[in-house]
């Protein structure tokens, strides 16, 4: 996303920008997990995009983005829209890819887009009032983890008994160091979370799941965080994309056929390296790709994007626990949690308070 002071910028230049989203709302992921665990409320979490672009002159389109056509420069969207660009940045994040699904879905969610999880939140809390249920986690990647550490908070204090169930294909957090496997399983299992780690889901028939092992599982309400990928639109336009198909883009961000197209966070596939679905990239991507865009505009040259070192891993594993690893250094418990929660407070009252104009 261009930066606040971006929009403006880029326009006091004589170009006009144009913004479209799904939602009048951006929703920080980073907190999405905590507001399961009630710990967050919506309005935490999100700040407005819309205010944000019209306040500096831009148009804000709420729609979605499903076709590109690079030869001729142009926009399909969802409402039957159709746009055309001089200059385009794809910053669309991904999905949760879902496994065959047959029967009623109603409670079925995925941990994106986002503010479902309030939803989510919302029916989980609603069904633990009146009866016995078994919540199920998918996924072993940091998602599931945060997923089934704050529904473990959420249903601490329910008036009947909660099982919830965390399958984790064969190894929860196995692209992570064995010391933070090790203390975010101890932390999940203390708070009544149950480990599963024999196998992969490959379909769900209503409420019973079914992995390659052979196993089902009966359960009540399943939240999917299983991994994630980038919108197909991308190899349907015939734009070069990468192995999980996000969209390729060089060392300036930029597509290498064509030059006019930028992209960022998860939705792009880095072609000087592989970079990790994780929110640190796409803040560290953003200031390069608001330059860029510029310069592309103003045919002054172009910066390019370096990675980066390590960098600050917390995970908020719910009941006020977390983990935190930055090199050669870890801990665990409560000051985890208490560093992860004041730096993404901080990070989301910068956007808030520029809306409100402070």
């Amino acid at each position: 996303m261009v930066t606040m002071a971006g929009i403006s910028e880029i326009q006091s230049l004589g170009h006009r920008v144009t913004v479209i989203g799904p939602s009048d709302y951006h929703y920080y992921s980073g907190m999405g997990p905590g507001m399961l665990g009630s710990g967050y409320a919506p309005e935490d979490i999100r700040f407005t995009v819309r205010q944000t672009v019209e306040s500096q002159g831009a148009t804000y389109i709420r729609d979605r983005v499903t076709g590109v056509d690079p030869a001729n420069r142009l926009l399909h969207l969802e409402s039957g829209t159709t746009l055309s660009y001089d200059v385009l940045s794809f910053n669309t994040g991904s999905h949760v890819a879902l496994p065959p699904i047959s029967g009623n879905a109603d409670q079925i969610f995925t941990v994106k887009p986002i503010e479902r999880l309030y939803q989510a939140q919302l029916e989980i809390v609603s069904l633990a009032q009146k009866k016995e249920i078994t919540v199920a986690v998918i996924g072993g990647g940091p998602a599931g983890a945060e997923v089934a550490g704050n529904i473990s908070e959420l249903l601490g204090s329910s008036p009947h008994p909660a099982k919830i169930l965390l399958f984790a294909g064969r190894g929860l957090l196995s692209k992570f160091p064995e010391s933070v496997q090790s203390s975010s399983r101890k932390i999940l299992t203390d708070n009544g979370v149950l480990i599963r780690e024999d196998g992969y889901l490959v379909s769900i028939d209503e409420k019973c799941l079914h992995f390659d092992s052979g196993e089902t599982e009966e359960v009540d309400f399943i939240i999917l965080a299983t991994g994630v990928r980038p919108s197909s639109f991308f190899a349907e336009a015939g734009l070069r994309t990468g192995d999980d198909g996000g969209l390729l883009v060089n060392k300036y961000l930029q597509t290498p056929d064509h030059p006019e197209i930028f992209g960022g966070g998860d939705c792009i596939c880095f072609e000087e390296q592989p970079l990790a679905k994780v929110g640190v990239y796409a803040v560290r991507e953003n200031p390069v790709l608001f330059h860029n865009l510029k310069a592309f505009l103003q045919g002054e040259a172009l910066q390019e994007f370096e990675p980066g070192g390590d960098y600050l891993l917390i995970f908020n594993l719910g009941n006020g626990q977390g983990v935190l690893r930055k090199n050669w250094f870890q801990t665990s418990g409560r000051f985890a949690f208490i560093v992860k929660d004041w730096i993404d407070r901080k990070f989301m009252k910068k956007f808030q308070l520029k809306q409100r104009g402070e």
